[in-house]
This record gives structure tokens, sequence and C-alpha cells, in this order.
């Protein structure tokens, strides 16, 4: 799958994910309205109003962008119906052709991360049948339980060629108090957690090649440019998913560290800052509630536009 990623960012000269995080503040009226109106201020009508949301930006985004990247939280904050309109996005995102990244970052160990990887990534055999769970192509990683929380991923990767992104260096801020601690070495230099992490996750991927990139990639915030500058050169195989930019504080002009010469080797996330646009000042004035998804197209092309002048 990561050559399939890759290829889409080259084919569509963008390499950038929508992330699918939305929350109730987001959706316009006449959207909950009608949802309402088929089910009640319940679950079911809160879940059928984020499900035909994400569809009309995706309508209006897929043929500009390579991926998306729903984020689990934000539909199992609505129990199973929630559960069941990110299964429909997940679905609908891969018959238009996008690349689905499940923003899930699961960690634990043993069982209980195979059940996770094959669930999210893999599949399930049911008697003599083996069924997909969620079927996304990539799905975020939590290293903090070392390898046995990753091998089983790997895994997975390997028999069904998807791929995960590990947690290195996040974009919050309240992520120094972990991962830029200063951990000594094997060789008894002391340095930031994160770079041991970064190294970890170049060794988790190095059986584990597409083409030309591992199916182990990483997360490195945009945040953190000069972080990001040494990241890539610890992780040269691995593909780095950005979040950040935008909302976050992250700026186009920082992220040229994260990618490689060739002007692949990152793609940079923008979640509220496109599917939330038709609230931002920039936007609002141009386009209605009614027209949010076109509000959302048009800040792919700003964002699209932004990163090519400042990166390439």
């Amino acid at each position: 799958m990561i050559n399939k990623l890759v290829s889409e960012i080259k084919k569509k000269n963008a390499p950038i994910v929508v992330g699918l995080d939305p929350t109730m503040a987001m959706i316009p009226e006449h959207i909950q309205k009608k949802a309402f109106s088929m089910y009640g201020e319940t679950l079911e009508g809160a879940a059928e109003a984020i499900w035909e949301f994400n569809k009309e930006i995706v309508d209006a985004t897929y043929d500009l962008i390579p991926a998306v990247k729903p984020q689990i939280a934000m539909y199992e904050a609505f129990g199973v119906p929630g559960v069941l309109a990110f299964k429909n996005t997940v679905d609908y995102c891969k018959e238009k052709g996008l690349v689905v990244i499940g923003d899930v970052k699961r960690g634990d160990i043993g069982s209980t991360s195979a059940a996770y990887a094959s669930g999210h990534l893999g599949r399930v055999q049911i008697g003599s049948k083996f069924c997909t769970g969620f079927d996304e192509d990539f799905a975020t990683v939590n290293p903090y339980l070392g390898t046995d929380g990753i091998k089983p991923f790997v895994d997975v990767c390997k028999a069904e060629k998807k791929g995960i992104f590990v947690l290195v260096k996040t974009s919050n801020p309240s992520s120094g108090e972990f991962q830029d601690k200063l951990i000594e070495d094997e060789n008894g230099v002391k340095r930031p957690f994160y770079e041991i992490v970064g190294e970890m996750v170049d060794k988790w991927g190095s059986d584990c090649m597409g083409d030309a990139y591992s199916y182990v990639g990483a997360v490195v915030g945009a945040t953190y440019p000069e972080m990001g500058k040494i990241l890539r050169k610890i992780m040269p195989k691995a593909y780095i998913l950005v979040p950040g930019y935008g909302a976050q504080g992250g700026k186009a002009s920082d992220l040229k560290p994260y990618f490689n010469e060739d002007g692949l080797g990152a793609i940079v996330n923008s979640s509220r800052g496109i599917i939330a646009a038709w609230k931002n000042d920039k936007y609002k004035d141009r386009f209605a509630s009614e027209n949010f998804a076109g509000a959302s197209r048009q800040a792919v092309i700003d964002m699209l536009d932004d990163i090519r002048s400042n990166v390439f």
C-alpha cells in the first residue's frame, strides 16, 4: 500500500492528507436537521449527520488528494452508531480510490496487539472463512510498549501489504514531557528519546519494504521542524506523516526538512483547517453553510498552493 500512496501523491502532485475528524460543531445546521428528522437527537442521528458531512467533503475533494485520515475517537464518541459511520466513511473513501489512514493510535502487546492489527489492517478467521474488519490501508500506532507492540502490526503489514505510522515526535505542546527526555543509548550517549524511537522505526521497517519506502512510517509533527530534519536522516526509508499544519501552528515554510530531495517522503495532514473551512473567516463570506464542501475544496487548493510554493 505504500507504493499506492506514493503513486497517488505523484499522480496528483499532492503530498497532503485530509483528516476526517468531525465534531457536531463543525456540521452545518441543515445536515443536522435532516439527520435528526430521520433518527431524532440520538446517537444514530449524530452518526448519520457525521456520515453525510464526510460524504460531501469526500465528493468535493477526492480528485485533488491522495489520502484521508479519519480519527476514530471522533466516531467512537457516538458509540456503536458512530463506529458504523467510521466504517462507512472508510469504505466510501476506498470506493473513491483514496488511501485510508486509520488514525487509531493503538498500542498493546501479544494477542491484544495482534487483534488490533487484524481488526484494522488484516483479516479474522470465522469458521472456514476470512473476513475483514475496518480494512484501512494504514493505521497509526503508539510505540510505548516497544517491539512487542509493533511486531504484530508489522506481521500483518507484510501479509496484507499495508502499513503503519508510528508515533515518533508528535505535534502537541506537551509531547516533550516524554519524547524530548535525554536517554542513554546503547553506546552510553545521551540523546532525545524521539531519536531512539526513530532508530527503532528504521529497524522495524528494514525488512518490510515497498519499492522505495518501508511499510513502517512515522508521525512527526510540523511544529518541530528542526527535530523533523534530524528524524528525516535517521529514518531515510520511512514515509513521514506530518500533523500540526495550519490550525496547530505548523507553517508550510517549515515543512521542507521532512521531504527527501525527490520531493517525496512526507505527507502533510490538515483536519479542521479543511473540514471546518466553511466556518473560517477566510472562506465564510464566499461559501454559505449549504456549500461547506465547496469551502473544503478551496481550502485543499489553498493548502496545495501553499506547500508547493514553499517546499518545492
